[in-house]
């Protein structure tokens, strides 16, 4: 069995933004599974989206979404005909990605942390943590951490690694012993692929 390998740092800096179809914001891709996979064709995909005009969302059918508030005064959406405010930062929302959805600002821009992942291929799970968190992953399990707030330190065996704002460390199972300690806030998320014996 192969050992623990090392976690892969994905700096803020490397990202390029792509505008979206309707002009109202930007995305930039922090990850996503199978490596290189287009909007079309993911498993999952994490980004960060900035939203700086009302209108709709695009939709992705059988991909389920959510949705985490980094920056700004929050939205008001509408979902298949229900309104949902989303106001309160580092709150994970989830969503399903295929409904009608239509977005209203509350006050500016905002910058969303945005996790998709595709119904009965992967089940996603986002937490946003202060402090200190032991991480681990079961089989089947990527784990994806992202600086929200502030740096934060990923401890590991290979070593400490420095994360800046929205600097991203992405680690595979089997998983060796590691902890991620922030002042701020931390989002971490847990993507485990489906398997045909479960």
């Amino acid at each position: 069995m192969p050992g623990p390998a090392a976690p892969r740092i994905l700096r803020a800096a490397d990202r390029t933004a792509a505008p979206w179809k309707n002009g109202g914001g930007v995305t930039r891709e922090i990850a996503a599974g199978p490596e290189g996979a287009g909007t079309e064709d993911f498993d999952w995909r994490v980004s960060l989206a900035e939203v700086s005009a009302d209108g709709p969302f695009s939709r992705f059918p059988g991909v389920d979404r959510t949705l985490t508030l980094a920056e700004g005064a929050g939205m008001e959406l509408t979902l298949a005909g229900a309104r949902r405010r989303l106001d309160e930062r580092y709150v994970p929302g989830d969503f399903p990605g295929d409904e009608p959805t239509d977005c209203r600002l509350l006050d500016g821009p905002v910058v969303n942390f945005n996790v998709m992942y595709r119904r009965g291929r992967v089940e996603a799970h986002t937490a946003v943590i202060l402090g200190a968190l032991a991480l681990a992953a079961p089989p089947r399990t990527t784990l994806l951490v992202v600086a929200l707030d502030g740096p934060a330190r990923l401890d590991h065996p290979g070593g400490p690694v420095e994360l800046g704002p929205y600097d991203a460390a992405l680690l595979e199972a089997p998983l060796a012993s590691c902890r991620v300690r922030t002042a701020g806030r931390t989002a971490v998320v847990a993507l485990r692929t489906a398997s045909t014996a479960d």
